[in-house]
């Protein structure tokens, strides 16, 4: 990832699939972050074994208790990022914690709606509020004009499932809550927000969800780390998959 200089980046999720390959691709990258914040809900749980076997050999691996749908939570990471960093800033935030629940129209629920709407839409607006300050402070430090993903950017990790337009695999699975949580998602973020670029990013099928074979975790964190690369902030709200091409709203 020649395009990509990072000082530090936070990543929500962590402990498993996409949010654990984005953490593993960027200890592998010619240069590593200095800081690469580890976010997930329970740092010391099975389900984080791996992340702290990671932890444990990079020193530069912090992991950072976080569940994005607590705001006090959400607080509390970002002071505990904002010290480590001290006067430097955050230059990366990937949203990529998310649930999802199998419901269908027949079956959807309004409790089921809430709670996902609470992870997969209000966790990351809630996110950005409360690094953008750091981000701010990342891009004011940073030399040269304009904004990229190695400077001041917040990225959300999405599915074309949140594609309004293509409805891909409604046949297969309608996951209905899920599908409307990342149109939310992907509206609140379309719009510059003040000293960081933000945009969404479909990580592609990594589960036997469509009929063509899936993506794998590591063929789609590669391949988004990539599209990453190019980015810059006339990229701003844009909605790419992870070979950088456009889902249409």
């Amino acid at each position: 990832m020649a395009g990509l200089h990072i000082r530090s980046l936070l990543v929500t999720g962590a402990n498993r699939g996409i949010g654990l390959g984005l953490v593993q691709h960027f200890l592998r990258m010619p240069n590593p972050p200095q800081w690469i914040f580890a976010g997930c809900r329970d740092p010391k749980g099975q389900r984080a074994q791996e992340l702290q076997n990671l932890a444990s050999k990079h020193p530069n691996i912090i992991i950072i208790p976080l569940e994005v749908s607590d705001p006090a939570s959400i607080k509390a990471a970002a002071a505990k990022v904002g010290e480590r960093l001290g006067g430097s800033g955050l230059n990366l935030l990937i949203n990529n914690a998310g649930i999802v629940k199998l419901n269908t129209l027949d079956t959807e629920t309004s409790e089921d709606m809430r709670e996902i709407y609470t992870t997969n839409t209000i966790g990351p607006l809630l996110m950005g509020q409360a690094f953008l300050p750091l981000l701010k402070k990342a891009a004011q430090g940073s030399p040269g004009s304009g904004l990229s993903c190695s400077k001041a950017a917040i990225v959300n990790i999405s599915s074309i499932a949140g594609s309004i337009a293509s409805a891909f695999g409604w046949e297969l699975m309608q996951v209905t809550s899920y599908r409307c949580s990342k149109v939310l998602s992907q509206f609140c973020f379309s719009c510059p927000a003040a000293g960081a670029f933000c945009q969404a990013l479909g990580m592609g099928c990594i589960s036997p969800c469509a009929p063509q074979p899936p993506v794998t975790v590591d063929d789609s964190v590669q391949g988004m780390l990539k599209v990453l690369s190019s980015l810059s902030e006339k990229d701003t709200g844009a909605f790419l998959d992870w070979e950088g091409n456009v889902i249409p709203w």
